[in-house]
């Protein structure tokens, strides 16, 4: 559990770096430059993910509470919404961009209740409650520099990347419903959806 617990706490401290010290941010960009800090930045978040996923993984099943199965459809609905968000967020900006204000960290908070509904074991119960309050404090940053004047939203360019957002997101919901979700993380989203 402590290999979890260090890689949650390296993933968010590398991904929390504007909300908490952006000045550590910008000194380091006029040392490095930009696509030095990008290299940083990048290796940090790799090393974070991979112990986080590692710690995961050998984290040991302590069972907290007992989904029932419905949790597991709710939280099957819910990722597709995520998966629509996520896919906005990496496309121009469409009205779901523009009306969520930022659809990543929108599509992370979904994705974490998603999956705390699911799962009641100790290690997804610390992850994904971690991933949520993330995600909220992240929005809430995002509001006080909105509010402080910084360009943080992006302008709506086209209607059209709202339908493609929804194919994209839907099509990588699928991939992951049948099959791609056993084989990443070893569990079936739906046990009985299992190929």
């Amino acid at each position: 559990m402590a290999i979890l617990i260090l890689g949650i706490i390296l993933f968010i401290g590398t991904h929390s770096i504007r909300v908490v010290a952006p000045g550590l941010r910008t000194s380091m960009i006029e040392k490095l430059g930009p696509q030095g800090w990008r290299g940083v930045y990048s290796l940090l978040s790799i090393l974070s993910i991979v112990v986080l996923v590692w710690g995961y993984a050998t984290a040991p099943v302590i069972n907290v509470w007992f989904p029932p199965t419905w949790t597991a459809h709710l939280a099957v609905t819910l990722m597709l919404l995520a998966m629509i968000c996520l896919a906005a967020s990496s496309l121009p900006a469409g009205h779901i961009a523009t009306k969520t204000k930022h659809p990543m960290v929108l599509s992370v908070k979904i994705w974490a209740l998603a999956h705390l509904l699911a799962n009641g074991d100790l290690a997804s119960i610390l992850l994904f409650v971690a991933f949520l309050a993330w995600g909220v404090v992240v929005r809430i940053s995002l509001k006080r520099r909105e509010r402080a004047g910084e360009p943080v939203l992006r302008s709506f360019v086209a209607a059209r990347n709202d339908l493609l957002a929804v194919v994209i997101g839907v099509a990588v919901w699928l991939a992951f419903l049948l099959k791609l979700h056993e084989w990443l993380i070893g569990v079936a989203p739906i046990p009985a959806m299992s190929l």
